[in-house]
């Protein structure tokens, strides 16, 4: 008997030894935990569509067309749903009135960021957090109100700024210019001007068009968004741990740190010629605040926040603006009648001899709405940052309790039917009254709201007048004969930019 046992136990250890079977347990107590861990949790949140193990709504929801997605699933489960990303509890916040509720309303409730894997697996920490992705504490507070106040220093909202960022659209002016009124593809242009305006506030100087180095930089910069919005940046997301695992995916991680190389060299060249009595930019005045707290080991003023916060602002002064004009060239080619009311307009109030200012806005309000629209059309930042619950909150009938995490579907709202006469058109007259004067929309949420609101919302939207002004003053926009019409189907990197199209620019 003891024997048979002996045998029998043997077999047993013999089974388990088996890869096949031993994978098959630890599948079905995933499995078990996942659903276990859901059932837990389930009934406090809003309703939402039921998701798959492990992944949950992820293969639902895509990557290319999210926004979509998102809008389609609050038709049948309400403007705040439940959606399960992988391992996270999720709470997708859809409409004007839904994120006017929580974003507003509530914002410092919701004004925190989850912890997000891929965002770690780049290099950021508790103690090095940038400004974007920063969780709502000291360190964000301290690196918000330290940007806004050295971006004032430097000119923002003062006609030093204003005169820089005239300059350089008059650069950009003089490249289209240079094409002669043949075919030419604006992308790399436009990114180089509106990046130009950022570096000069971060690096104290712009850089020439022809620029090797500042191209390459560009090229890669780009690269960098679509690899981290694309698959391989999703699937870190949810098994961050395949990083130590070669494959694809480490592309992602060998472009952030090809950013953060030619970020170096300009840090580097500060350090070395850095005058504390003399602060030529971003990172000179980083600089003479890190020494000025060098004795407080918990200050947010570090090496490695200095790279990620620089990363951050690059993002933010260069990607939104330059697809916004982008667009709004494109919209411009496919609407001549608009382009025309444009030209008649600026010919009127402005005339061709001198630059377009600021304070041309309010005399401009056809022009104005056409920037707008072309923001809410456009629909450039669908889907804002994450936000997570600071505390529990009771919300439209709904319970989302502390630590969830937030989608806000800023699509939603730009495009939402209960608020836009003609949300699925380009139409300028959405910013305009009876009277043709200009009208701001509550709905017009292009930055967000609340706490997290850009930080960069006063420079953009002052580059984007100076620009796209100063363009129209000059040229004429026009689809190359035999060209087909240019596609509006959006390609998404965070921002939705539009697919690669030529167009012609003949001076007036």
């Amino acid at each position: 008997m003891n024997m048979e046992l002996l045998q029998n136990f043997k077999s047993l250890l013999q089974l388990f030894n088996s890869t096949g079977v031993i994978a098959v347990f630890l599948s079905v107590f995933a499995l078990l935990f996942d659903l276990m861990k859901r059932r837990k949790v389930w009934d406090r949140y809003p309703p939402g569509p039921w998701g798959l193990p492990f992944l949950g709504n992820m293969l639902q929801i895509g990557i290319r067309k999210q926004h979509l997605r998102l809008t389609e699933l609050s038709k049948k489960f309400g403007n705040l749903y439940s959606l399960q990303l992988g391992w996270v509890h999720a709470v997708v916040v859809n409409g004007f009135d839904a994120m006017k509720e929580l974003l507003i309303k509530k914002s410092e409730d919701c004004a925190d960021r989850p912890n997000l894997p891929v965002i770690e697996v780049l290099g950021y920490t508790d103690k090095n957090e940038g400004i974007v992705m920063a969780r709502y504490g000291r360190s964000w507070k301290e690196q918000r109100r330290f940007i806004l106040s050295t971006f004032r220093n430097f000119g923002l909202g003062k006609k030093s700024l204003e005169d820089r960022i005239s300059e350089e659209a008059g650069f950009l002016c003089t490249e289209f210019q240079m094409k002669k009124g043949h075919p030419f593809e604006t992308h790399y242009i436009i990114n180089n001007a509106v990046s130009n305006v950022i570096c000069s506030i971060i690096f104290g100087d712009r850089f020439h068009y022809e620029d090797e180095k500042f191209q390459e930089l560009l090229h890669t910069f780009e690269e960098s968004l679509r690899e981290t919005s694309g698959f391989w940046g999703q699937v870190l997301n949810v098994i961050p741990w395949v990083i130590h695992f070669p494959g694809p995916h480490q592309k992602v991680v060998k472009i952030q740190r090809k950013m953060e190389e030619f970020l170096l060299v300009f840090i580097k060249q500060h350090k070395e010629t850095f005058d504390p009595s003399e602060k030529r930019d971003f990172i000179d005045a980083f600089l003479a605040e890190m020494e000025k707290v060098k004795d407080d080991p918990d200050t947010s003023f570090t090496e490695g926040n200095l790279m990620l916060t620089t990363l951050d602002l690059f993002f933010a002064g260069t990607e939104t603006t330059s697809t916004t004009l982008r667009w709004g060239l494109l919209f411009m080619i496919l609407n001549p009648d608009m382009q025309c009311k444009v030209h008649e307009e600026i010919d009127r109030v402005i005339g061709k001899g001198r630059n377009p200012n600021s304070g041309d806005r309010v005399n401009l309000p056809y022009t104005d709405a056409v920037i707008h629209e072309i923001q809410r059309y456009g629909d450039i930042f669908p889907i804002g940052p994450p936000r997570r619950m600071i505390r529990d909150v009771n919300i439209m009938g709904h319970f989302i309790p502390k630590g969830t995490t937030i989608v806000t579907n800023l699509s939603s709202v730009l495009k939402d039917e209960t608020v836009w006469e003609k949300p699925h058109e380009f139409y300028p007259e959405h910013f305009l009254d009876t009277n043709g004067k200009f009208v701001k929309r509550d709905a017009f949420l292009p930055f967000s709201a609340g706490h997290r609101i850009c930080l960069g919302e006063q420079l953009a939207r002052l580059e984007l007048f100076i620009f796209f002004t100063t363009l129209m003053q000059h040229f004429t926009f026009f689809l190359p004969d035999g060209e087909p019409k240019p596609s509006t189907d959006a390609s998404y990197m965070f921002t939705l930019a539009p697919p690669p199209f030529k167009m012609c620019a003949k001076l007036r």
